[in-house]
Order: structure tokens, then sequence, then C-alpha cells
């Protein structure tokens, strides 16, 4: 049995997984709609204790005998597999099943204004960036993204107003549920091979995604991605370019510089004209794109009047967007320049993201998300930046998969580092195959003349830190897995 999610028409909505960063923010977003909501995850955990003291029950541990009479409905991850206990017990009897992706692109379907940001990395802090615009513009949005966001202090927001922004992962081809109205693409790179066969599957899957937009959806993409325009040839979208080498793109970024920090400033352009000075608040060049992006977003969505639905707004878009207002925007946009500057300078960062741990005898921690080897560069070049003597990478693998397919790119990246300690391999979703482990990082790092150093556990990586990390030194843990811990341990040690 099909369900549709109408906020009009609250249910039971039972989550299979409820305490996961995305699947929690779903279930409050329910419950403060008015739905009665449930649920289960394997252990206690910050978001499940939230959820709990909203009022939400949740039960720890997946067994039939949770899918009790009264659910309308049952909310599944990707990581949810048919043996599954409640998985199983729902489908045998009979209770409607819906994966959390599919939940997401109805939830969306009830904003004018779904803003989904796809991209195989940078993601989470483009996501944050916009966010924080449309925050400091006071346009009330509801917010959805993988990472706890300081200035809402969580990973959700819900407003009342018609403005959705929210992360669209391309893995397992999620995004293409989602129903949004504008589309950012930040890049289109090999990762998720676990699941995609090859670049050419990859984007092949954005341009599925892209084909989701509106006739007059609003289309914010990467100038810089290989044969980009190939991506959404033939669909009826606004498309808006932004990047920071070659072009000429919609929007650039000028005059590029860097303070001792490592901090970008720059001159923006839109079109070919001098649109102010922007100041960032994070780190790293690869900031400068994501806020390009974001400022895109922003600068170029345009209220659709509600008499003008049925028209032509594909010829009205492509007439309007040669030319800005005097205001410098483009017209019926009700975030201005000066906000979106203001929320930029103030952001810095989101969880996981280049984050500050702390000192210890004069050692900067930090802690970093990147998984892939775009990121790892991406991440080490921004460290370069600083005025550091020795740059330390403490880097857990993320898949067994990811690891084998793009190891020699990763040797690559990571020997931007002046040291490299390696944990064992996170296994995430996936068993171990046999056939790789971060010995082989190791080796190839070795090749490189790289210093590098593989532990088999988190303990004896500690100690070897606190006996050769000096006053001077950075210290980067960095993966998508539990290494943060070594970083938080060291600061107490």
């Amino acid at each position: 049995m099909k369900v549709q999610i109408d906020f009009h028409k609250p249910m039971s909505v039972y989550f299979i997984g409820i305490g996961g960063v995305s699947m929690s923010g779903l279930a409050e977003l329910l419950f403060t709609r008015g739905f009665s909501v449930s649920g289960s995850d394997a252990k206690e955990s910050s978001y499940t204790r939230h959820l709990e003291e909203l009022g939400i029950h949740v039960v720890y541990g997946q067994r039939a005998e949770h899918i009790v009479p009264g659910i309308d409905l049952v909310v599944y991850t990707a990581a949810i597999h048919p043996d599954n206990p409640e998985f199983a017990a729902a489908k045998a009897t009979g209770l409607p099943l819906m994966d959390r992706a599919t939940l997401l692109g109805q939830i969306m379907s009830h904003y004018p204004n779904a803003i989904a940001v796809s991209g195989t990395h940078g993601k989470t802090t483009t996501t944050a960036m916009l966010s924080c615009i449309y925050l400091n513009a006071a346009l009330d949005p509801t917010i959805t993204l993988g990472g706890t966001l300081p200035e809402i202090d969580s990973n959700l927001r819900i407003g009342a107003s018609g403005h959705f922004i929210m992360e669209a992962c391309e893995y397992t081809n999620s995004f293409h549920h989602f129903r949004p109205t504008t589309a950012l693409v930040l890049n289109v790179e090999a990762d998720h091979l676990d699941f995609f066969s090859g670049i050419k599957q990859i984007r092949e899957s954005f341009t599925t995604f892209l084909g989701l937009l509106p006739k007059d959806g609003l289309l914010v993409i990467n100038g810089e991605i290989p044969d980009y325009q190939a991506l959404y040839a033939g669909l009826p979208v606004r498309a808006v370019t932004y990047g920071l080498a070659g072009g000429p793109f919609d929007y650039m970024a000028e005059d590029i510089r860097f303070d001792e920090a490592g901090h970008g400033s720059y001159t923006l352009s839109i079109r070919g004209k001098s649109a102010g000075r922007i100041e960032l608040g994070v780190v790293g060049r690869h900031n400068i794109s994501n806020s390009l992006a974001a400022i895109a977003a922003a600068l170029e969505y345009r209220p659709v009047p509600e008499a003008a639905a049925d028209t032509d707004l594909v010829a009205a878009d492509a007439a309007a967007s040669p030319y800005l207002t005097s205001a410098g925007l483009p017209p019926a946009n009700p975030i201005t320049l000066s906000e979106i500057a203001s929320a930029l300078k103030s952001f810095h960062g989101t969880d996981r993201r280049f984050q500050n741990k702390g000192i210890r005898k004069g050692v900067t921690v930090i802690d970093d998300y990147a998984h892939h080897p775009t990121e790892v560069t991406a991440t080490l070049a921004s460290a370069r930046q600083g005025n550091y003597h020795q740059i330390w990478c403490v880097f857990q693998p993320h898949t067994y998969s990811r690891t084998r397919l793009l190891l020699n790119d990763f040797a690559e990246a990571l020997s931007h580092a002046d040291k490299v300690v390696l944990t064992d391999i996170y296994a995430a979703r996936e068993a171990d195959p046999g056939d790789i482990s971060s010995a082989d990082l190791l080796a190839k790092l070795t090749e490189r003349g790289v210093e590098a150093y593989y532990f088999k556990n988190f303990e004896e990586i500690e100690n070897f830190l606190i006996h050769n990390c000096t006053n001077g030194d950075l210290l980067i843990t960095m993966g998508a897995g539990d290494v943060v811990n070594i970083g938080e341990n060291f600061l107490q040690l």
C-alpha cells in the first residue's frame, strides 16, 4: 500500500534506526507537525536522548514485538536489511514501508522553495552556509544537514516558512526520491564505488537527479566540473554557474587572499560586475568555492508570483538572468548582499569540518570529516595556510571498497602532510573482504618517501603522539568514523 505524507493528516510513524542523524531530524519534524512518532535504535545516543526529551518513545534493540497495532507507516534506512526483525514483522503484517529518502522527498513537496545541496563533497558546509544566510535574512527556514550547526546547536531546525534547505546525497541514488525546486551541484567525482560502477554511472545519477527539477527550477552548478553542461543538457532549468578557475562563470571570486589563520576573502564578481568584498570565517580555498555556490543560490532565488504559475517561466528566467537591479540583486530577491556578507563572515563551520578541538602543550588539535582524496587534499591545503611547525595527519580510512579503489589517490593526498599516522580501516556498512588494509596504504606512502606509521588501536596512536608531537605542531584527526576520539583523548592526556 502506497502512503503519502500529508501535513494536514497526521498519522502514526515508526522509525527503524531513529537515532541516525537524518532519521532523528525527520522524526522530530513529523512530531512537531502533530504526527505520533516512535522508533528504535541499537543504542542510546545524544540524538535519541533529545527525541525522548521531546516526548518521542524510543526503544533500544530491534525486535518484532515493537511493531504493534496502531502504527500506520514504518520508515527505514538503506542500512536496514530485509532480515531485520522489525522490517520483517512490518512486512508480514502488511504495514506500509517507506525508505528514508522517499519520506524526505515527500516532506520536501510541502515547501515551495526546496533547496537540495548535492555533490561528492562539501555538502554539509555549503548547506550550513546557505542556512546561515537565510537565518540572517530572517526567512525562518527549515534546515536539515549532516552535521551540527552551531548557530542552531543542532542538525535540524524547524521553521514556519516555505523555505527548506537540505543535503542531497547520491549514495544508493537516494536523491532520486527528492523533490527540489533548487539544486546545487558542487562537484561530481568517483566515490561510493561499492555502489556505483564508476564515474560514468555517477554522472548519470546526477543527471537523473537534476531531471527532478521543475521547469521553473534553479540549478546552481560548479563550472569547473568536467563537461558540466552535459549533466543537464536538454533539461528545462535555469542554470547558473560559479567557479574559481576558468570560466567566465556567472559567479566568480577575484583577488583571493588569505589571512594568517587561512581564512579566505575575495571580491565577488557577478556576471562580470564587481559586487563587493566577501570575507569568510572558515579556512581554505575549497570553502571559497562553497561560498560562491551558497551566494549564487541565495541571490538567484526569486519567488514565483501565483499569477505567473502557468506561464513559460523558462523564457522569462533566461531574459532576466543577465542583469541585476540597482542594488546588485536579481529582481524580487528577498536577500541582500549585506545580509549574505555578514552571515559568511560570522560562519565558523560545522561540527567535524576543520573544527578546532583545543591545544595541548603548544600542539593545536583539529578534527575534520574528510574521507575522500579530494577532501583530504583540501583540508591539508587549508592547514598549510597556518603557521605551524609540522603537520601531523591521523587518518582513518573509511570503508574497504573506497580505500582499495582510491588507494593511490589517498597516498597522493596524504603526502601533503609532514607526518601521517594510520588507523585500521573503519568498516562502516561493509564486511572485511580480506584483500585491503591500512598496511597497503602505509606501503604506498612509504614508496613516496612520506614518514608514515600504522597502529592497530587508538591507545597506541595516542601514546605515540604524546611522545612525538611538539610545541608548534598541528595535529589533524581525519576521517568519517570515530577517529575524532584520538584527538579528544590526546587533549586530556
